[in-house]
C-alpha cells in the first residue's frame, strides 16, 4: 500500500508538546507557531483522554490559524474526536495499517521505526512519514533504546521513499549532520520546551534547516 496522507501536512520542523515539563504547553506551541514551525505533535502520556483531547483542540485551533498540522501522539481516537490533522503511533499503538483504515487516505499517519525493516513494513502499511530514532540521547523520555546516531538515520532514510524526521536529542548544531544523513526534517522537544525564548529557538532550527538545504 503507498504511503497517504498530504506531503505538505509533514513539514520539516515536528514541534512536541511536552506537557511534563512545568511549562504551559500552549506558550511554547504559540512562540513556535508564530516562528513558522509547520508541525506541532501533541503528546501528553500521562494525561486522560478527556485532558488530551481538551489540549488537542486548543492545539489544533492554533495551528489552523498559522496554516500547520496538528498530529496526535498515540491516541487514534483523540485525533479523530478534536479533528486533527492525523496521528503519531509507537510499536505498542495501533498497527499502521490500521490507523489508516480508520482515518482514511487524507490523513497524516506517522510511524516510529528504528531499523530499515520496520520503516518498509510502516511504509508498505501505508504511513505518510517516518520517526526515525532516538538519534541522540536524551532526557525527555524514560526507557528509549541506544541512540542509532547518524548512520542509523542514515539506514532508515535509504530503505524508504517516505520522509524520514530524526528525534530525540535535536539541537540546532545536530541539524545540518541529521539532514545530511538523509533525514527529511526533525522533531524536538527539550530544545523548545527547556528554552528560555521558544520564539528564537524555533527561528534559529528552521534557519538551521535552510541551510543544511542551501536555502
Amino acid at each position: 500500500m503507498p504511503a497517504q496522507g498530504g506531503a505538505a501536512l509533514i513539514g520539516r520542523l515536528h514541534v512536541i508538546t511536552d506537557t511534563r515539563a512545568g511549562r504551559d504547553p500552549l506558550v511554547v506551541v504559540d512562540a513556535a507557531l508564530r516562528a513558522g514551525a509547520p508541525v506541532v505533535q501533541v503528546r501528553g502520556k500521562e494525561l486522560t483522554d478527556r485532558e488530551l483531547y481538551e489540549l488537542t483542540c486548543r492545539v489544533a485551533e492554533r495551528c489552523a490559524a498559522h496554516g500547520a498540522s496538528c498530529v496526535v501522539d498515540d491516541r487514534v481516537h483523540v485525533a479523530q474526536a478534536a479533528g486533527a490533522a492525523g496521528v503519531h503511533v509507537g510499536d505498542h499503538d495501533l498497527p499502521v495499517a490500521a490507523v489508516r483504515s480508520l482515518l482514511g487516505a487524507g490523513a497524516v499517519v506517522g510511524a516510529t521505526a528504528r531499523d530499515p525493516l520496520a520503516a518498509c513494513a510502516h511504509e508498505a502499511a501505508g504511513a505518510t512519514y517516518l520517526g526515525v530514532g532516538p538519534a541522540y540521547a536524551t532526557g525527555t523520555k524514560a526507557g528509549l533504546p541506544v541512540p542509532i546516531g547518524t548512520d542509523g538515520v542514515r539506514r532508515v532514510a535509504r530503505a524508504v521513499s517516505i520522509p524520514v524526521i530524526a528525534i530525540a536529542g535535536v539541537t540546532v548544531d545536530r541539524v545540518g549532520e541529521l539532514l545530511a544523513a538523509g533525514a527529511y526534517g526533525v522533531a524536538v522537544i527539550g530544545a523548545l520546551s527547556d528554552a528560555e525564548d521558544p520564539f528564537a529557538a524555533t527561528e534559529e532550527l528552521l534557519r538551521a534547516i535552510d541551510r543544511a538545504l542551501g536555502s
